[in-house]
């Protein structure tokens, strides 16, 4: 029995799946975004548009005389008028092909996926193909469908209808005045279709957010893997670590043979201090260690002949205020340098 996704996704989970071109996206607000800036920029241009079109007309269908129509002909005056409705739709086109982007954009963020569009052989299962066409996503976007078709088409029925009684007296008046009542029922069916897209845009958004919340949701056992995956296995993280302090162990003894003397409490600490003029401001402590660590501290010192010197209170000190690497503190610099003075003297060196 699979266990019940009752946890929110996480933002690892999210990303990836953004990654992948899986956004909560509503293909209504573009469309709504595309039919409003197509109504405020035919608002504006139509009478440029008209003047555009009767122009083209007047040009296509006046002759000096009957011309031969032949297929050089007709191709000739397709080119010219297919470029001349081009230059005239380009101030809408552009508009609505930024408009579709922004649309985008302002919801899902920019985002260039290869995932969405990249090649899966799953893709070509025909099983998968039509399991996903009988999917409770593609019922609910094909009735969705349905109810838009038959909302906006019972609009645009009672709007004709109102419109028809005037059709029948067009065919009495020009060629203008029948282009201007035609971009008149345009813009009216515009308008009302306009509010119906955009109630519907912000319900399919509402509804196409919190379904992709839902899907996106995970099981307790997802959200405890994916913590593990970025935190790490702690069995894993403490094996790491104790090799970690071990190779740190390692690389501090190695400096033992290198220090001055080692300073002892006497029994529990141990620290091996050194003091080079030349490239130290003061004495530094090269390693440290209590218990085991500083018998080997000890048994290092001993083996190379530095000297072993026993002042209780100030290894408890040094050692708990003072980091391996780190300059003996300003008040310990007295006691510090009356054991170097004293190990200088055995040595016969000067301080």
């Amino acid at each position: 029995m699979s266990e019940e996704k009752t946890e929110q996704p996480t933002s690892k989970k999210l990303s990836k799946a953004r990654s992948e071109g899986q956004v909560a996206k509503s293909t209504e607000i573009s469309s709504v975004a595309i039919l409003l800036t197509s109504i405020i920029i035919l608002y504006f241009l139509s009478y440029s548009f008209y003047l555009n079109i009767t122009g083209i007309m007047r040009e296509s269908f006046s002759f000096d005389k009957i011309p031969n129509i032949n297929i050089v002909y007709c191709i000739n005056l397709f080119s010219k008028n297919a470029g001349n409705y081009y230059s005239m739709l380009l101030p809408l086109l552009i508009p609505i092909a930024l408009t579709a982007l922004i649309s985008n954009v302002l919801q899902v963020g920019f985002k260039m996926s290869s995932g969405a569009i990249a090649p899966k052989f799953s893709k070509l299962n025909m099983l998968k193909g039509i399991k996903k066409l009988f999917s409770a996503n593609s019922i609910s976007e094909i009735i969705k469908s349905i109810l838009k078709i038959i909302i906006i088409g019972t609009v645009i029925y009672h709007v004709l209808k109102y419109e028809i009684t005037t059709l029948g007296i067009l065919y009495d008046t020009s060629i203008e005045y029948i282009l201007l009542y035609i971009l008149k029922i345009f813009f009216k069916l515009f308008i009302y279709v306009i509010f119906i897209m955009i109630i519907v845009a912000i319900l399919d958004y509402a509804f196409v957010k919190y379904k992709f919340m839902q899907d996106m949701k995970m099981t307790k056992q997802e959200v405890k893997e994916e913590t593990k995956q970025a935190e790490g296995d702690p069995l894993v993280k403490s094996r790491i670590k104790s090799m970690q302090m071990e190779m740190a162990r390692k690389r501090m003894m190695q400096e033992v043979p290198e220090a001055d003397f080692v300073l002892t409490n006497p029994t529990h600490l141990a620290l091996a201090i050194k003091y080079d003029p030349g490239a130290m401001n003061a004495p530094t402590v090269l390693a440290k260690g209590a218990g085991t660590i500083a018998e080997r501290i000890k048994q290092i010192a001993k083996e190379h002949g530095i000297p072993i010197i026993e002042n209780k209170n100030l290894a408890q000190n040094l050692y708990k205020l003072v980091e391996i690497g780190q300059e003996v503190p300003l008040q310990f610099f007295g006691a510090v340098a009356e054991i170097l003075a004293y190990v200088y003297r055995l040595k016969g060196k000067s301080l």
